[in-house]
């Protein structure tokens, strides 16, 4: 498995989660953490920048590298890392495992409103996880305790939203978001350009508005990303790749969106697998 966050204090808490010796690996223009999990897997950690072009590059460089140099590939690829949450759906602390990747400010801009590029015809900006992948790593989560946890879509970003209207407006485009983060859309692309599967992982830090430091909780969402990482099924992950058949039924997930009196699309954003839940109390400065 490769996982790649965007700054050495996300890889430093996986490496936690993942306990062991980590060996460090060379890689061009920098390197990685190798670490032989205790279930026989073998996890490599990549900080590899900020934003979803350093992502994209840092996770061809590792992909390619494995292949070229150890003739050996990745089973799967994880964008991890902390992230703004969407009120209610994902207050702080919560665990997000994302049943899509979206590049949510990939497009342009027209007289009619923004169009992103598969609206223009120019490619996707959406990666969608195997079902069955997410259904595993929800209920291995659930199962080790992580009580406040939500799937959905995640939006990478190139600029993080800074204001109430930003916000609403991701949030109409993007009825099933849960978080905003900037790099998962950059690692998904690469990882299907070599044909490897991919998912992302997200712990939430603050919510997706207005910009207030003082209601960011780093160390809150660091705690909580290293204790999923500690949780996760390793040798189950690359089975998706092998042998779906192999995997547990998925729990049945929330129902679909209904119309509201509005017309507007119920969001079928929760936290499946199980019933939904009221969300924690978040802290907010």
């Amino acid at each position: 498995m490769l996982v790649v966050v965007a700054v050495p204090a996300e890889a430093e808490a996986v490496l936690r989660g993942l306990g062991g010796v980590p060996r460090r690996v060379p890689l061009p223009g920098g390197a990685l953490d190798r670490v032989a999990h205790p279930s026989g897997a073998t996890v490599d950690v990549l900080a590899g920048g900020v934003g979803p072009g350093a992502a994209a590059a840092a996770a061809a460089t590792a992909l390619t590298a494995l292949t070229a140099l150890a003739g050996d590939r990745y089973d799967l690829v994880v964008s991890a890392g902390i992230a703004g949450g969407f009120a209610p759906w994902a207050p702080v602390g919560t665990t997000v495992v994302a049943g899509a990747i979206v590049a949510a400010d990939l497009g342009a801009e027209t007289p009619e409103g923004f169009a992103d590029v598969t609206e223009l015809g120019f490619g996707t900006v959406r990666h969608t996880p195997a079902p069955a992948t997410v259904a595993l790593v929800a209920e291995a989560l659930r199962a080790a305790g992580v009580d406040t946890l939500a799937t959905g879509a995640v939006l990478t970003v190139s600029t993080v939203t800074g204001s109430a209207g930003r916000a609403a407006a991701l949030a109409a485009r993007h009825p099933d978001a849960v978080a905003e983060a900037m790099e998962g859309f950059g690692v998904a692309e690469a990882a299907a350009r070599h044909g490897v599967p991919a998912f992302e992982l997200r712990t939430v830090s603050n919510p997706v508005g207005p910009r207030d430091r003082s209601a960011w909780r780093i160390g809150e969402a660091l705690g909580a990303l290293e204790r999923a990482f500690a949780a996760l099924p390793y040798p189950a992950l690359a089975l998706p790749a092998l042998d779906p058949q192999a995997l547990p039924a998925p729990t049945p997930q929330a129902p679909a969106a209904e119309p509201q009196a509005d017309g507007q699309p119920q969001s079928p954003r929760a936290d499946p697998p199980g019933p939904l839940r009221e969300p924690k109390e978040a802290g907010r400065g």
